[in-house]
């Protein structure tokens, strides 16, 4: 009997996941069982799906190149080796669906080419511009943050992403997209910069907001 195959154009969503360890479901995936390829997807969808929000800033195109990422894992999970974890795999096949996408969309992207620059006050090189920014660490509203960070150019969004939200290494990063350990550091350094600025002017424009009403409401008063 021959094992159905999920649709061609869409995943299937409606069959019942099986219960099944990660490793069982990928072995049965690719030995062509629909099932276990289902689990996989109930398993990851909603991962990949914050993923392609993060980096397109639109639910519709978000939902679309999640499935399109799942229909690249369909064509391509017997090529999973195990070398790393099943979830990095996927995610890196993902970010290339997306970038892939936004390359065909010719958006506006900040160069992956450019060096790190040296420190224009002190000559030398610029100081840990890939660690960890406690400053856009748990200080902002969330709200402002996910604005802020859909306004960022996709060059500097995808690399934040990655990196502070997926948790990816520089090294990764820059396998993924096809840069320099040096190129990726430098995006994520000017990424947080720009950040720190959009944040602001929000603070800023939320501020003038309230002295606006705090204005109406005395006018209203009196």
């Amino acid at each position: 009997m021959t094992t159905a195959q999920p649709s061609p154009n869409r995943v299937n969503v409606t069959q019942s996941p099986r219960s099944a360890t990660e490793a069982e479901a990928i072995r049965l995936a690719q030995a062509g069982d629909a099932s276990a390829f289902e689990h996989l997807y109930q398993l990851h969808s909603r991962r990949v799906y914050a993923l392609c929000l993060r980096m397109v800033g639109n639910p519709s195109d978000a939902e679309d190149l999640m499935q399109e990422a799942f229909l690249q894992l369909f064509r391509k999970i017997g090529t999973f080796r195990g070398e790393s974890a099943f979830s990095t795999w996927l995610h890196r096949m993902t970010v290339n669906v997306v970038l892939m996408r936004l390359r065909k969309k010719t958006l506006p992207a900040a160069s992956l080419e450019e060096t790190t620059e040296p420190d224009e006050e002190t000559g030398g090189p610029r100081k840990d511009i890939g660690a960890p920014d406690l400053r856009l660490s748990g200080a902002v509203d969330r709200v402002n943050l996910e604005r802020s960070i859909e306004k960022l150019p996709p060059g500097y969004r995808t690399v934040f992403v990655l990196h502070d939200v997926q948790g990816f290494e520089h090294n990764e990063i820059a396998g993924i997209m096809g840069c320099s350990v040096g190129n990726s550091k430098s995006q994520l350094h000017k990424a947080r910069t720009r950040l720190r600025e959009l944040l602001q002017e929000d603070l800023r424009d939320q501020a003038r907001s309230e002295r606006h009403a705090a204005k109406t409401q005395a006018g209203l008063g009196d």
